[in-house]
């Protein structure tokens, strides 16, 4: 047994350490931000072991029931929002949680109440429970001002004043990728030692994709930018090389690929859906803050993704985000449609 491989492993970047390390920058951190960060990892492991023997825990299936959007809810759907809730309120940092799987908000009762709002989607990708594709954690967080009451405007905020944003994918690896702000970092988790390592540090997305990723299902339905955007993919007229398509239909999984690998992640608005699938608060906003960190760019059609400000917890908003010069090009196309109409 070679035991200085094994004493070299203890000088591992954890994410405990990396964020204790972070919050060492700012004298006036009272650790709050700290312990909220270690019980959303916590959440993780959780969830993670859960997905790994879902079948033999017979958590595959569904609850019966159906969630507010409308989807069918899977028993790991319903086990996955109960084990957040629950790390959430218990590490008492909290004030405010907003959950895909929850009707309405919950607000921490006051003994147990801190001063960040967190909005999350416990199981992105459920749907894709049965196939095992890869499905994941995205979550966000505000800061709200101490001393007030919290009220549900403080969750309505513009994705641009989250203080921190990331998700969590259960896949062949189980990987946390997170960014409080200066940059993304990746981590992956290492059964052996129960915890999550640093393995992608300061993630950068490529300048431009060859990649990109969206339900061609959905393509008769789609408007004018959309559909000569996918064309100029498949059918380029500069002499350069056609796009490869790569969807995979959960959102973390696609995002993932997108953000190491460049291109560019559509999910417009379209007949079906005039004002798009994906819900801003814990899908569009988290993952928009992290393209953003990484040099990428997110766009709604209309505007950057991160100002939008919601006017419902369960608002849906269309998204492209990618590569800063891919979003660029589907950009110039809904300008050109605007300037002509």
């Amino acid at each position: 047994m070679d035991h200085s491989a094994d004493a070299f492993r203890t000088d591992l970047m954890t994410i405990t350490r990396f964020v204790l390390n972070e919050a060492s920058k700012y004298p006036e951190s009272r650790g709050d931000f700290s312990i909220l960060i270690s019980n959303i990892v916590l959440g993780c492991k959780f969830v993670c072991a859960a997905v790994n023997k879902a079948g033999l825990a017979k958590l595959i299936g569904l609850a019966g029931e159906t969630n507010v959007q409308g989807e069918e809810q899977k028993k790991l759907d319903v086990l996955s929002n109960e084990v957040f809730v629950k790390a959430l309120v218990s590490s008492g940092r909290t004030c405010i949680l907003v959950s895909e799987e929850d009707e309405e908000a919950t607000f921490v009762e006051t003994t147990k109440r801190g001063r960040y709002c967190v909005v999350f989607d416990p199981l992105d990708g459920s749907s894709n429970i049965d196939c095992g594709v890869s499905i994941g954690t995205i979550f966000g967080i505000y800061m709200m001002n101490d001393g007030e009451e919290p009220t549900l405007e403080g969750a309505l905020q513009p994705g641009k004043n989250m203080v921190a944003a990331g998700y969590c994918m259960y896949g062949s690896s189980c990987t946390f990728v997170m960014s409080t702000g200066s940059g993304v970092n990746g981590f992956t988790l290492d059964p052996s030692l129960g915890e999550f390592i640093l393995t992608h540090p300061d993630i950068r997305i490529p300048k431009k994709g060859k990649i990109y990723s969206v339900n061609e299902g959905n393509a008769k339905n789609w408007d004018g930018p959309t559909a000569k955007y996918v064309e100029k993919c498949k059918f380029p007229t500069d002499g350069s090389p056609a796009k490869s398509l790569r969807y995979i239909g959960s959102m973390v999984a696609d995002v993932h690929r997108t953000l190491l690998y460049g291109g560019i992640f559509l999910y417009p608005a379209d007949k079906k859906s005039p004002t798009g699938k994906l819900r801003v608060l814990y899908e569009v906003f988290p993952m928009s803050f992290l393209m953003e960190q990484a040099g990428g760019q997110s766009f709604t059609g209309k505007e950057r993704s991160l100002d939008l400000v919601p006017k419902h917890i369960h608002e849906r908003s269309p998204i492209f985000l990618g590569s800063y010069d891919d979003v660029e090009e589907i950009k110039a196309l809904y300008a050109a449609e605007a300037k002509n109409s």
